[in-house]
C-alpha cells in the first residue's frame, strides 16, 4: 500500500521540491500552506506521515504536532525548521515527534527518516488496514515475514544466538538489554519466530514515543466518545497482539502510572478499553527491551520492582558491535545488499582504505550507525567500490580501540562529559550523542536538565 504523506510548509517552492522528490519515490503527497488547512486535512484524512515546518504564518509546528496526536495518534510527525533551537527539539521529541530535521537539509536525509520509520511502523496500523479488507483479527501476519537476523561467527554471537533459540519456544517474558543501535527489535522478532506464535502477530511499540496521557488508549484501546478526539472505536496494542507477541521497546520510559496499568494487564491477562466497562481476555507474550539500567531505576523508585520481575523472567544481553568485530563484515555485506536494493545501485563492496577505517572504528552507534553509514555511502558512490571520500569524518579520524563508554551514574561528571562531547563533535548533536553512546533524545533531555545552551 502506498504511504500517504501530508506536508505543511508556507515556502511554496520548497514544498513543491519535497513533493516532487517524494512522489518520485512512490509516496502519495498532499500539501498545505497554512496550519489551519493542515489541521483540517489531518482531521478529515488518514496519513502515515505529517511533515510540518516549525514556524507557520498562522500556527506553530509544535501545536500542530499536539493536534495531530489527538485526532490521528498513528500519524508520524516530522518537524523541520531553519531555527535549530535545542529547547524546541526537546519539546518536539517529548511531545511525540518522530524526528526533528534542521534546514537546510538534503531530501535524501528526510527520505531515510521516512523509510526507517516505515519499516518499524506500529503493527497495529497494519491490523487496522488488514481488518478494513475483511481479514479476521486472529489471522494478522507480521509486517514483514522476511528474516533479517544475521547469525554471527564470533563466540559471543554464538552464545547470544543460543539464548534466543533456547528461550524462543517458551512463553517466558524476555528482557533484552543492550546499547542503543544493537538491534533489540530484530532480536525480539527472532525470539518470536522461534516460538509457536510465529504465525501470529508481532506488535512492536516504542514506549518512549507514547505520551503518558494517551498510553492507556494506545495499549488497551478506547471506545467512541470516551474522550475528546475519540471519533471511532480503537483497538489497542494488547488486543492487536492477541495470540502473538507484544514487543515493548524502551520500556523504562513508561511513566509510573502507565507501569501500574501494564502490570495489571500482565497479571490479570485482561484489558479494559478506555471508556468501556467490559474486560477483554488477551493471550500475549511480552518481550521488552531497554538500553538503561532498570535495576538502578528500581532502586531510585522510578521503575516498579514488581513489574521488573514480571518482565524479566529471562534476560538476553545483545553484544555491542565492538564486542564482536569478527562479525563486522557479515553485517557490512548484509547492509550493502540492502542499500543496493533500496537505492537501485550496484555497489560491490568497500575499497581497501575504507575496510581499514571500518576495522579501526569503534562503532558507538552499533548496527544502526553501520547501516546508516553504509546506506549514505552507497548513495554517494558512483563506482564499484565505496571510496574513502564518501565516508563520514568521525569514522575516518577515529582512534583504534573500543573507546570510552560514558557512565551516566556519575552525575557530578555528566555535564562536563556532555560539554566535552559537543566540543569534540563541533556542536553537532547527532555526532555528540554517538560519542556519548546515548540516543539523541536522551542527549536533548540532558541538555535541558543541565541548562546547556549552544
Amino acid at each position: 500500500m502506498v504511504r500517504r504523506i501530508h506536508i505543511v510548509e508556507d515556502d511554496v517552492a520548497f514544498g513543491k521540491m519535497l513533493t516532487s522528490f517524494l512522489e518520485r519515490k512512490g509516496y502519495s503527497i498532499s500539501i498545505s500552506l497554512t496550519g489551519n488547512h493542515g489541521r483540517k486535512s489531518v482531521a478529515e484524512n488518514s496519513y502515515d506521515f505529517l511533515i510540518t515546518d516549525l514556524k507557520l504564518p498562522d500556527d506553530s509546528g509544535l501545536e500542530l504536532l499536539e493536534y495531530t496526536k489527538e485526532v490521528s495518534p498513528k500519524t508520524k510527525v516530522i518537524l523541520m525548521t531553519g531555527y535549530a533551537e535545542v529547547d524546541t527539539a526537546v519539546k518536539a521529541i517529548k511531545k511525540g515527534a518522530l524526528d526533528y530535521i534542521s534546514k537546510p537539509f538534503r531530501p535524501e536525509e528526510l527520505l531515510m527518516i521516512i523509510e526507517e520509520a516505515s519499516k518499524n511502523y506500529s503493527a497495529s496500523l497494519e491490523v487496522d488496514r488488514l481488518e478494513s479488507i475483511s481479514h479476521p483479527p486472529n489471522q494478522f501476519k507480521p509486517v514483514s515475514s522476511k528474516p533479517s537476523f544475521i547469525v554471527g561467527i564470533s563466540e559471543i554471537s554464538k552464545k547470544f544466538n543460543e539464548y534466543l533459540k533456547l528461550v524462543g519456544p517458551t512463553d517466558m517474558c524476555v528482557l533484552i538489554q543492550g546499547e542503543s543501535g544493537t538491534g533489540k527489535e530484530v532480536a525480539a522478532k527472532a525470539i518470536h519466530n522461534f516460538s509457536s506464535r510465529k504465525d501470529r502477530s508481532f506488535v512492536a511499540v516504542d514506549c518512549g514515543a507514547i505520551p503518558k496521557e494517551i498510553a492507556a488508549s494506545e495499549f488497551f484501546g478506547h471506545i467512541k466518545g470516551s474522550f475528546t478526539g475519540a471519533i471511532n472505536d480503537k483497538k489497542g496494542h494488547f488486543e492487536a497482539a492477541d495470540g502473538g507477541t507484544l514487543f515493548l521497546d524502551e520500556v523504562g520510559n513508561l511513566s509510573y502510572e502507565n507501569q501500574i496499568q501494564l502490570l495489571r494487564a500482565l497479571q490479570e491477562r485482561k484489558i479494559k478499553p478506555v471508556g468501556s466497562n467490559t474486560e477483554i481476555e488477551v493471550d500475549v507474550r511480552i518481550i521488552s527491551a531497554t538500553n538503561e539500567d532498570l535495576l538502578e531505576a528500581v532502586s531510585t523508585k522510578t521503575f516498579r520492582e514488581d513489574l521488573y520481575h514480571r518482565l524479566n523472567e529471562f534476560t538476553v544481553h545483545i553484544p555491542s558491535l565492538r564486542e564482536r568485530k569478527e562479525d563486522l563484515f557479515l553485517f557490512i555485506e548484509y547492509f550493502l545488499n540492502e542499500a543496493n536494493v533500496s537505492l537501485g545501485k550496484e555497489v560491490l563492496g568497500l575499497s581497501k582504505e575504507v575496510e581499514e577505517a571500518f576495522k579501526n572504528y569503534s562503532w558507538p552507534g552499533n548496527l544502526r550507525e553501520l547501516k546508516n553509514v553504509i546506506k549514505r555511502s552507497v548513495l554517494l558512490t558512483n563506482s564499484n567500490l565505496i571510496p574513502l571520500d564518501v565516508i563520514p569524518k568521525e569514522v575516518l579520524f577515529s582512534k583504534p580501540g573500543p573507546g570510552p563508554v560514558v557512565d551516566f551514574s556519575k552525575e557530578s561528571n555528566e555535564k562536563q562529559l556532555i560539554i566535552n562531547a559537543l566540543k569534540e563533535a563541533g556542536y553537532n548533536k547527532t555526532k555528540a550523542a554517538k560519542l556519548l553512546n546515548i540516543t539523541r533524545k536522551t542527549l536533548y533531555n540532558k541538555l535541558e536538565l543541565y541548562n546547556i545552551e549552544l
